[in-house]
């Protein structure tokens, strides 16, 4: 394929998503999804003033010249642009995998989303610290957790929850393995105006804390479960190809009656009707409910008339391999 060919995909794209363009400081959305839109070894994401530009080829060094007259061509398009990073997927060296700032200054490290400021940092991980497939999920906690008690499991840098303490929740607890990334979930928090109460900011093992949990009796009102699709500690497994009824039934005594049970399965080669199948047995007895997917927003997947591949694994009744699903809880009466 030639470059004017991967440059002509790259301006449909754009064309597709001018209506998402608002202020050069706030915006955070998908520009280019390689995987769907025509060149799969590449995927562009745009936050604030900051483009980011994945690299997924093998070897990496065979988008060299490419990458150059991309971001030729988006500093042109994009007068504003503070910043291009560059994250290559296939490097040996951990900081290009994390993210090298391949063109201009210190990128942006907060976005606002739906009136809510979060804080970012695109340096700190392979991925960019904020998932953009989730954005019509943070859309749902807003309109939906007002007033409730809500546990964000796999918390990573807070973004569900703090969507929810947006959205009025009587309390957020944050639960993640490492604090470095609650440290930004804590930021976001500031930049709201949100009191910080570092008991709701738990730096710490997922199945050693729900089992703590369920020992003292603590539930909440919603419980959000959005964990990476394969992670192993001396504590337990996440395998969300195999197992990912595990988790649903580790965190479902937590939840209070007619509570809600958010799941965000992301992995890729789970087939959205056999993953809809496994849901459909765990609400067999009756105590669990389908109450909602939710969908990845377009500009994520691209768009009718900019797609050009299919899907690798067929994500119906999703619209993407992330897939999203709101259940609803039912406890049995505790009779005294």
């Amino acid at each position: 394929m030639s470059n004017d060919q991967i440059i002509s995909f790259l301006r449909n794209a754009i064309t597709a998503r001018l209506e998402l363009f608002g202020s050069p400081n706030e915006n955070a959305f998908r520009l280019f999804n390689g995987f769907f839109e025509g060149f799969t070894n590449l995927v562009i994401d745009i936050y604030a003033s900051t483009i980011v530009i994945h690299n997924y080829a093998n070897p990496p060094e065979q988008l060299a010249t490419l990458l150059t007259i991309i971001c030729q061509y988006l500093t042109k398009e994009f007068p504003w642009l503070q910043s291009i990073i560059l994250k290559t997927r296939n490097s040996n060296d951990l900081a290009a995998k994390n993210g090298i700032i391949f063109l201009g200054e210190k990128p942006n490290n907060r976005i606002r989303e739906h009136k809510v400021w979060y804080s970012i940092d695109l340096l700190l991980n392979r991925d960019t610290s904020f998932y953009l497939d989730t954005y019509n999920l943070r859309a749902w906690i807003l309109d939906n957790l007002a007033n409730k008690s809500v546990l964000n499991t796999f918390a990573y840098t807070g973004s569900l929850g703090v969507a929810a303490k947006a959205s009025g929740a009587s309390q957020v607890i944050h639960l993640d393995l490492n604090r470095k990334f609650l440290n930004v979930a804590k930021t976001s928090y500031t930049l709201n105006g949100f009191p910080i109460n570092k008991s709701d900011f738990l730096a710490g093992d997922f199945w050693t804390q729900i089992s703590h949990f369920k020992r003292i009796g603590k539930t909440f009102d919603a419980v959000i479960v959005d964990p990476p699709f394969f992670a192993i500690t001396n504590k337990g497994k996440v395998d969300l190809v195999n197992e990912s009824y595990r988790i649903i039934n580790k965190v479902r005594p937590l939840i209070n009656n007619d509570g809600y049970l958010i799941v965000v399965n992301n992995a890729l080669f789970v087939s959205g009707a056999d993953y809809f199948s496994s849901l459909e047995k765990l609400c067999m007895d009756g105590y669990l409910s389908i109450e909602t997917l939710i969908p990845v927003p377009e500009n994520f997947i691209g768009y009718e008339q900019t797609k050009v591949n299919s899907p690798l694994v067929d994500p119906s009744p999703f619209n993407h391999s992330t897939k999203i699903v709101v259940l609803k809880v039912r406890r049995k009466a505790i009779i005294i």
